[in-house]
């Protein structure tokens, strides 16, 4: 008699796929941190924002760019490991995770921006919506065709699989894109909104073959009794949920990561886009497109 009564999942995701092939135990070298901002004038910001343009801004777009600002003033921060050696990347790309749903099947993908550190928040908003459009209506032929490689891998071999992945494009650095892997699919930052599943707190474990060292989950807003003033009052807050590599990424580089985020989220009409500098929504705007989860 067996010990537990099983029966096998058949129809994985791609993405499911990539997960169970990704570790072998459950130890790594991750260190877990949450910083808990004030979002009150954040989501000031994001109402006037769209009232002004008609883009759907979201905290997801808040913070890209702030992360991207982040690995601007920390560029030890955003780098690879690749032969026990730290290698520092030269553009500044940033990942959200993208939920795609096609006949019932839930899986996951990213939509990445590069160059966040430069771009306007705007830009952002308007790449990222055109992003997961073209995600979730499978238009990205690079990651259709990557997925589709994944689905044909046998279950046994992958592990094997994962690992050989990660070591041809990122420890040797070779463009897997004619073999149907897209290129740089990850970044150097994965954001995945918790919120939206209406989680204050959630911990995302690291992806050994995507290379990326920080993987941040937004939390839910909530009222919280805060101090202003001296005096204690209801505000709204979020939780900013990290997991990081701490290989090469220690405590100094999360103090400028955080403060950064900080500045930026908890004073956003001075530190993001001016409002009177963007342009004014047209009279007939596109649908909106909800950001990743």
């Amino acid at each position: 008699m067996a010990h537990l009564e099983l029966t096998p999942k058949t129809d994985l995701s791609s993405f499911r796929k990539l997960a169970i092939g990704s570790w072998k135990t459950t130890y790594d070298p991750t260190v877990y941190g949450t910083l808990t901002v004030r979002m009150d004038k954040a989501l000031a910001y994001i109402e006037a924002f769209r009232q002004r343009t008609g883009v759907r801004l979201t905290v997801t777009h808040l913070m890209v760019k702030a992360m991207g600002e982040a690995l601007r003033r920390c560029p030890d921060a955003n780098a690879i490991m690749r032969f026990n050696r730290i290698y520092l990347r030269k553009r500044v790309t940033i990942s959200a995770l993208v939920v795609q749903t096609d006949g019932g099947k839930v899986d996951l993908t990213t939509a990445k921006i590069d160059d966040a550190d430069i771009k306007s928040l705007h830009g952002i908003a308007q790449e990222m919506e055109e992003a997961i459009r073209r995600v979730r209506e499978r238009r990205d032929a690079a990651l259709e065709k990557g997925k589709g490689t994944i689905q044909k891998i046998p279950y046994l071999l992958l592990n094997t699989f994962t690992w050989l992945l990660g070591f041809l494009m990122y420890t040797l650095n070779l463009d897997m894109s004619r073999f149907g892997m897209p290129k740089d699919a990850f970044g150097s930052v994965i954001i995945t909104n918790v919120g939206s599943l209406g989680l204050d707190t959630a911990y995302v474990p690291l992806v050994p073959y995507t290379r990326v060292p920080i993987f941040l989950s937004p939390g839910a807003v909530k009222e919280a009794p805060v101090v202003e003033d001296g005096k204690i009052v209801v505000g709204k807050v979020m939780n900013v949920n990290a997991s990081f590599d701490h290989r090469f990424i220690d405590g100094f580089h999360a103090g400028v990561l955080s403060t950064t985020l900080r500045e930026l989220l908890e004073n956003p009409f001075e530190m993001f886009d001016p409002l009177e500098s963007l342009p004014e929504a047209s009279s007939a705007e596109s649908p909106p497109i909800k950001a990743a989860g």
